[in-house]
């Protein structure tokens, strides 16, 4: 088990409505303050979905590039940018988020339901994703919505060899309706498939949160929080702020003897590029 434990904080994502969560971070300003606040409190990494002036979810390349260097000149977080987007977006604009020149991108393994909606990720734009991070020396979190998944992540790596950087890092992302349980043995399994050598974060989505750091944290992961995943902090009680959410991520990683990593740890662990 790692001495150390490293948080990824997911502020904003492409789900949820700024109208019916006032406290999402949905401009520039506002996700440079949550960065900065997130970094204070623990976080490594920040997971980045951008939204447009009218807080509609966008992959625009001039705004994603403005904000991975609005972030970089801010913070010391490690910037790894969604290329999931919204269920509705293209693949081509989902290919081109890694043109924005982040540190890291998230990577899904397959295609999964979604609430109500489909989230595709075929096979060939899978290895397109991939062999295009490679060449850009660009570190992917490889995004398990499902066992199945990890097979198909198994298969990805036999084909195409290691990820820029040489090492494997994974984030199980659980209790999405339509994906797998966020539960204790649900994660076990999941772990038990992973590749031989591979780290791995955990992300428990609404009422799962809790579980899955629990389950995460005993079984020698790292834990993903925000407000991508997680919008009530206890029952009837609204998320503040993702610093919220990181705080009790970080006091629960000290409690289990396993203190946040800073972000120099961070980029050592992960393989990620020195800026």
């Amino acid at each position: 088990m790692g001495a150390t434990t490293l948080i990824t904080v997911a502020p904003t994502g492409a789900e949820s409505a700024k109208a019916e969560v006032p406290a999402l971070p949905v401009t520039l300003d506002e996700l440079v303050q949550t960065a900065k606040n997130c970094e204070a409190a623990g976080a490594a990494v920040i997971h980045v979905h951008i939204r447009d002036d009218a807080a509609r979810p966008t992959l625009d390349l001039a705004r994603l590039r403005d904000t991975v260097q609005a972030l970089r000149e801010a913070t010391g977080l490690i910037v790894q940018l969604s290329t999931g987007g919204a269920v509705t977006d293209p693949y081509e604009d989902r290919l081109r988020v890694l043109e924005a020149g982040p540190d890291g991108c998230s990577l899904t393994c397959g295609t999964v339901n979604f609430g109500d909606d489909v989230f595709m990720n075929p096979w060939p734009f899978m290895v397109e994703l991939y062999r295009r991070t490679q060449e850009l020396e660009i570190v992917p979190e490889f995004e398990l919505f499902d066992l199945g998944q990890v097979a198909a992540l198994h298969r990805l790596l036999d084909k195409h060899g290691p990820p820029y950087g040489g090492h494997v890092h994974c984030d199980l992302v659980m209790g999405v309706p339509g994906g797998m349980p966020g539960d204790t043995r649900t994660l076990v399994a999941a772990v038990d498939a992973l590749p031989e050598g591979a780290t791995w974060s955990a992300t428990g989505v609404g009422r799962t949160s809790l579980p899955v750091m629990y389950a995460a944290l005993s079984a020698g992961g790292h834990l993903r929080v925000g407000m991508e995943d997680t919008l009530t902090y206890a029952r009837g009680e609204p998320v503040a702020s993702n610093a919220q959410l990181v705080e009790r991520a970080a006091a629960v990683a000290r409690f289990a003897q396993r203190p946040p990593m800073d972000t120099a740890q961070a980029r050592e662990f992960l393989g990620v590029r020195p800026r």
